[in-house]
């Protein structure tokens, strides 16, 4: 056995608070055997290795929603003017990039994960391009096989190559789950968006929605106009074949059958207060990424709507195109500056604990918990022992951490088809 101790410990149980002088027993395997204050560890564990650590620790961080296939595009694509414009540089810049690059950028940007101490992920993707870099990863996922379309006739082919990827693909990585999804309401034909979802329930699999994530979505389905539509008609893409229902984005999903506990609803920055409600009401999960709203609207969601309906929301990093990199915890940092009187807790829940619920992997990871093998990051407090080690983790002091325990990297008894190496376990 090994034991961790350190100056705090943080559960990531968003009812629990810190643990003075806590400790950490894990095995070989990363299972946890034991956590509380270390002194009382020591007289249950005296046979245990024990360790010391001058930080907080942490369990791994979960990132429910990010896009690996765009990593080439880090930094590449400008943002600040709305959704729309946005897309149109994504567009040009996706055109500039050779295509030997994209492996070379996914590998990286799972380094940076693991070195970010990522216990699991929820990648969104068009292409499944990132699914062999990270069968070889010793994190857990969910992969979101996504199909735009709006007619159905396009759809119908969508589909079908969508299959083709899938199955190009086998034998499948142990430590993913996979589930096809719809891109968003207003970029897929009606009748696809219910066939990926028919789909993903007959697999009993999660799948995932961007929902709510700009004012264009709402416009566009209100009468068909709006920047989107505009957009649209300068890429010279064929018109879609149906009629927009001249509703809110929310209850046109519900109208699909979309809302439930079983689709994870992505961004709502853009959502009301009657819609957080209903998204509440259908017990659907949600994840946030403020940085990438930030970026490309300018806007950050409602949380304080979200928490106050029930809500747990999960944190997502978006890609690289619209984020300045995939440390989850640097999304609950970004709202812990602009919404100082949510409690810091609720906010490393946010990148912990509520991630691990909304991608179904609570039992595993999430929390430092007898049982389960979530990972543990140590935080450094070179400057000090802090009196308030979950705002501590929330600042800018909080910049050295070190990777001490991976979590558990599959769901059966193997791994996946490649090793992607993480970047030194520290980060500066």
């Amino acid at each position: 056995m090994r034991a961790i101790a350190a100056t705090w410990l943080i559960t990531g149980d968003s009812a629990q608070p810190p643990i003075a002088n806590g400790a950490i027993v894990v095995n070989d395997l990363g299972f946890v055997f034991g956590v509380g204050p270390g002194a009382e560890l020591r007289n249950s564990f005296p046979t245990a290795q024990w360790e010391h650590h001058d930080a907080v620790l942490l369990p791994g961080l979960v990132n429910a929603h990010t896009h690996l296939e765009l990593s080439a595009l880090r930094g590449e694509v400008a943002g600040g003017d709305g959704f729309a414009r946005w897309v149109e540089r994504l567009v040009d810049a996706r055109k500039r990039v050779a295509p030997e690059h994209d492996g070379e950028a996914i590998d990286l940007a799972i380094s940076d994960l693991l070195a970010a101490g990522t216990a699991a992920i929820g990648e969104v993707t068009n292409s499944l391009a990132a699914v062999d870099a990270l069968g070889g990863a010793p994190l857990l996922g969910r992969v979101f096989h996504e199909v735009f379309a709006m007619r159905k006739d396009s759809g119908e082919v969508t589909l079908r190559v969508a299959e083709q990827q899938r199955i190009a693909l086998d034998p499948w990585p142990d430590n993913l789950l996979y589930a096809p999804a719809p891109h968003t309401c207003f970029t897929l034909h009606p009748d696809i968006l219910r066939e990926l979802l028919r789909r993903a329930r007959v697999l009993g699999q999660l799948t995932s929605l961007h929902l709510c994530e700009h004012g264009a979505e709402r416009s566009f389905l209100r009468d068909g106009g709006g920047p989107f539509a505009k957009f649209l008609s300068s890429s010279n893409s064929s018109p879609p074949d149906w009629e927009p229902p001249g509703v809110d984005p929310v209850r046109y999903a519900q109208s699909l059958g979309v809302l439930g506990p079983d689709v994870l609803c992505v961004h709502l920055c853009d959502a009301r207060p009657d819609e957080v409600e209903l998204v509440a009401q259908a017990g659907a999960k949600v994840v946030l990424c403020p940085r990438s709203n930030l970026h490309i609207e300018l806007k950050l969601p409602p949380l304080r709507a979200l928490l106050e309906a029930g809500l747990r929301p999960a944190l997502g990093t978006d890609s690289l195109a619209s984020s300045p990199s995939l440390d989850v915890l640097g999304e609950a940092r970004a709202l812990a500056e602009r919404f100082p009187s949510i409690p810091a807790r609720t906010l490393l829940a946010m990148a912990t604990s509520f991630g691990a619920e909304a991608l179904g992997f609570g039992d595993q990871l999430g929390t430092l918990a007898i049982g389960k093998r979530p990972g543990v990051i140590a935080f450094a407090h070179d400057g000090g022992i802090p009196s308030d080690p979950e705002r501590f983790l929330l600042s800018k002091h909080a910049q050295r951490r070190t990777v001490l325990v991976r979590p558990g990297s599959t769901f059966g008894e193997g791994v996946g088809k490649r090793t992607i190496s993480p970047s030194p376990p520290e980060v500066p």
